[in-house]
């Protein structure tokens, strides 16, 4: 809508990228801001509240009255202004509302079951689950396969493409989004914890959108440029704004989660913009936190099922430092920390090749 103030009215600051990703920042923040306690209220009268695992820490008890499903708050203020500031007939735009709400339809889904029978246990069969978000991932990657996005394979610190994946890019982007989505649905176990990791990974996919977009920035900075991605920082940028507002009532001790409709959705869109600027290597650096949580489950599982020992005294990793006797807050801000150095090093890798 913005854009079209620019195109028909002249309106000429509403051109730019930046501006229409910063009111779409502040657009997101404040009505997610102002739409929370409204859910929370809701969600309280009606029990919609997080069923806690049995085997989860003894501390988790005290988190059994939390309204969950905060996601559905925070993807639509982020709908609401992307489709405000972003040129909706950009295809990278209209990839990103798909994947936005197709995965917060599976977290919902697997959310409210869950409520329903009041057992962590009963939502969405793994299997049902992953089936749908790899159907969804995969047609999104069919999308751009055709309509958006070359084939060509990069990696960092290098600045030409190493091959062409051909039709086999399809499938590579689908278990980029779908692992990226997962990775974030294991990290969303503590209050702010997979929250604060995924307003840095956004904000430098956001940057390297803006950058490879631009044809003389992206020329001088040996980035490929993909025409039309730069619009993918706006959404990127209403999703960072959406999150920070969800933040305020998240971080500890949180007044409302996330839920699969939150995690689900903002792991495949960092997956999602990991593909489409080319970053699907770097995803591991820019991801490094939901990388780790998600190692330490397979290492877990794997040393179980072959040697009958665990590795860790919990997993996802963030229960092992739990056990440990760690308080929540010490190890939510020393995996944002970490999350914060890694996301530098990504960035670095801008200049580098």
């Amino acid at each position: 809508m913005l854009y079209l103030l620019y195109k028909y009215f002249d309106i000429n600051i509403f051109h730019y990228i930046t501006v229409r990703a910063g009111i779409s920042f502040f657009i997101s923040f404040g009505l997610t801001l102002y739409l929370m306690p409204k859910f929370i209220r809701w969600a309280k009268a009606k029990n919609a509240n997080q069923p806690i695992y049995d085997k989860a820490p003894k501390n988790h008890i005290q988190k059994a009255k939390t309204p969950t499903m905060g996601g559905i708050v925070f993807i639509t203020a982020t709908i609401f202004s992307t489709l405000l500031s972003a040129k909706l007939d950009n295809y990278f735009v209209i990839g990103s509302l798909f994947i936005l709400i197709t995965f917060s339809a599976i977290g919902f889904k697997d959310d409210i079951s869950k409520i329903l029978s009041s057992d962590n246990q009963e939502g969405l069969s793994p299997r049902a689950k992953l089936f749908l978000q790899i159907l969804f991932a995969f047609l999104t990657s069919l999308f751009l396969y055709f309509y958006a996005l070359n084939s060509e394979f990069y990696i960092p610190f290098y600045k030409y493409p190493l091959f062409d994946m051909g039709f086999f890019a399809v499938f590579f982007w689908t278990l980029v989004i779908v692992s990226t989505s997962n990775a974030v649905n294991l990290t969303d176990g503590l209050d702010g914890l997979a929250t604060v990791p995924s307003v840095f990974a956004l904000f430098s996919l956001a940057i390297f959108a803006y950058l490879s977009g631009h044809a003389i920035l992206s020329e001088y900075l040996f980035l490929p440029n993909i025409k039309g991605v730069g619009e993918a920082a706006i959404i990127a940028m209403g999703l960072i704004g959406a999150l920070l507002g969800f933040l305020w009532y998240n971080c500890h001790p949180a007044e409302v989660f996330m839920g699969d409709t939150g995690s689900l959705s903002v792991g495949a869109f960092i997956g999602y913009m990991a593909v489409i600027t080319k970053n699907e290597i770097l995803l591991l650096v820019i991801g490094f936190i939901f990388v780790l949580e998600t190692v330490s489950v397979i290492l877990q599982v794997g040393s179980f099922k072959t040697r009958q020992k665990r590795i860790f005294r919990m997993a996802p990793i963030h229960h092992h430092f739990e056990m440990k006797g760690w308080v929540e807050n010490k190890i939510i801000v020393r995996f944002w920390i970490i999350a914060l150095i890694s996301n530098i090093i990504a960035l670095i890798t801008i200049k580098i090749r």
